[in-house]
């Protein structure tokens, strides 16, 4: 059986998060990621047999879990534009309102294996289906659901680019902002 999780593990895919946000896979050396979480090479073999990759998927397995958190409003507000909302403030504290890039997206740069693209994958598959679930519950319609849906990642994951890329951070601020609306109205 596994070790038990750890606010030093939490800590620890924190910090491999880090590197693999600036990087991507293929760019995040063993010694930027070494650096990152303060453990010689050997440490932290120890403690990632599989690597780079076994680092890659605990930093994605962290943030499924933290996604869990994220959406879990979009399930639970009794008003789904409010649940909508709250979801959105906590984005924008994931995101340090739109400082940081999205692990998802680096996490799929080329050079990445198969294997973490696709848990990348199945991570803004489930993002996109929890927002469709939430419009459906506002009223709206299956097939416009999942479409608005996509469109909010889009707009996400978009604000997130040009909100580095502009150094504004109101461009991310306002793509938050317009959730509600797009998904329940």
């Amino acid at each position: 059986m596994g070790r038990a999780a750890s606010v030093e593990d939490e800590v620890i895919y924190a910090r491999l998060a880090e590197v693999f946000r600036a990087n991507g896979y293929a760019g995040a050396s063993l010694s930027a990621l070494s650096e990152a979480v303060g453990l010689q090479r050997a440490s932290l073999y120890h403690r990632f047999p599989s690597g780079k990759h076994g680092m890659a998927a605990a930093v994605l397995t962290s943030m499924e879990a933290n996604f869990d958190t994220i959406l879990r409003p979009l399930v639970t507000a009794p008003d789904v534009a409010d649940g909508v909302a709250e979801m959105a403030r906590r984005l924008a504290l994931g995101y340090r309102d739109g400082r940081l890039a999205c692990v998802l997206d680096t996490m799929t740069l080329a050079g990445a294996p198969d294997d973490i693209k696709a848990q990348a994958g199945r991570l803004a598959r489930t993002w996109v289906r929890a927002m469709a679930d939430a419009a459906v519950r506002a009223g709206v319609g299956e097939e416009d659901a999942l479409g608005r849906a996509r469109a909010a990642l889009v707009r996400i994951e978009g604000a997130l680019v040009v909100a580095r890329v502009l150094d504004d951070r109101s461009v991310f601020t306002q793509a938050l902002g317009e959730l509600p609306d797009l998904l329940t109205r």
